[in-house]
């Protein structure tokens, strides 16, 4: 349970959230006879709707495509074979993508459909390719429905579940909330259906070995995930500055539910999006090269700029697109790291040139920024912009 210190700690209110993801899991979405839960999903694009009028960014990680898929093709047994599962991943996610499209269409609000496999926010030439999709996106108010590409993934190189997915995409568009609809209330001292003593738990500050130990096994049949991989995925999450909120998804109108009172619990994060990702930025990362930037530069980027070709002057070290490298003033002081978008042989060919001309020197269009603001950490200062809003 928590600490009487842990019971005064203010309860976050889901409306004061800037960028929230949002996990919907099977058994919510598709029940396992009459199929799609229409009216339940039209609720909940009631509830982001009121969310997105409210200013907030929405990202929705969506399970159901195995699902929906089954049924259509008539695989009723329990468990599927790998190539039975992908066979009704790929009819699924049509289903999918059109369901959610459809329910999210009534509030004039557009949907996209977004596949991700494990390598996607693992490896970081395509986590910078995904972030960058996601900053579009949002950036137009539309609503990425995102889910894990079951058509390709293997036992080997998948997450298995949508918790730790929706964590990983929480921390790659640098939300500070991600919510988990599921079955249950949220976290119990131990599972409440074995244990009629167990006791609920609102609120925890900070994830310890003995929270850890309350999680239990798998909850239905439709669901990957249990309580274990909804605390793997709080760990994700709040390392990468954002609260995580376990809320029971049963009911219609669940997200109005958890504002308006109904239980739940919250795992609260010691740092922001912004701030988490600048620390793993400049404290994390072996920069891999160097560049050396002018005084116009320096002061734009100070003021919250990205950095751009034309500010370069000095390309050092053998790096790839996505590697962090040291950025200098003239006169060699650290000015700040970033993640690079160009390997070390392109950024050489468009240093000092203006952005409009990178198409015609590379002989392709690549971003108009060297490195984003985004991707940068100024130097004693760990603090940035976070990933919203237009550029120069």
């Amino acid at each position: 349970m928590p600490s009487r210190k842990s019971r005064a700690v203010q309860i976050p209110s889901l409306a004061s959230f800037r960028r929230i993801v949002i996990k919907v899991g099977s058994s919510l979405l598709v029940d396992r006879k009459s199929g799609l839960r229409r009216a339940w999903l039209d609720a909940l694009a009631d509830d982001i709707a009121a969310l997105h009028a409210g200013g907030a960014d929405i990202l929705v990680v969506s399970s159901g495509a195995i699902a929906m898929g089954r049924g259509v093709l008539g695989l009723k047994k329990p468990t599927l074979e790998l190539e039975e599962a992908q066979a009704a991943a790929a009819v699924g996610q049509i289903a999918l993508a059109r369901v959610w499209a459809e329910s999210l269409a009534k509030h004039q609000i557009t949907a996209a459909q977004i596949l991700l496999t494990y390598g996607d926010t693992e490896e970081r030439r395509r986590y910078l390719n995904a972030r960058a999709t996601l900053a579009t996106l949002l950036g137009h108010r539309a609503i990425p429905v995102i889910n894990e590409n079951d058509t390709v993934a293997t036992q080997e190189i998948r997450y298995g579940d949508n918790d730790r997915l929706a964590a990983r995409v929480g921390s790659m568009a640098s939300a500070d909330c991600v919510v988990l609809l599921s079955d249950i209330d949220g976290l119990f001292t131990a599972p409440p259906a074995k244990d009629p003593k167990a006791e609920f738990v609102p609120l925890v500050p900070v994830i310890t070995a003995k929270i850890e130990a309350m999680a239990g096994g798998a909850a239905s049949e439709l669901s990957r995930g249990g309580m274990m991989t909804k605390i793997e995925a709080a760990k994700i999450a709040t390392t990468g500055g954002a609260a995580m909120l376990i809320a029971n998804g049963t009911r219609e109108h669940p997200l109005k539910a958890v504002m308006e009172g109904a239980r739940c619990t919250w795992f609260l994060s010691p740092s922001t999006p912004v701030t988490a990702r600048k620390r793993w930025i400049s404290g994390t990362l072996e920069p891999r090269g160097m560049l050396t930037i002018d005084d116009g530069a320096v002061t734009a980027m100070r003021a919250g700029k990205s950095l751009l070709p034309a500010g370069v002057r000095k390309v050092e070290g053998a790096f790839a697109r996505g590697d962090c490298v040291v950025i200098r003033a003239l006169d060699g002081g650290e000015v700040a790291r970033g993640l690079v978008a160009y390997d070390a042989i392109d950024a050489v060919q468009i240093m000092g040139r203006a952005s409009r001309d990178i198409e015609a020197i590379l002989g392709y269009s690549g971003r108009k920024e060297i490195i984003h603001r985004d991707d940068l950490a100024l130097s004693g200062d760990g603090a940035g912009h976070a990933l919203r809003g237009d550029d120069e």
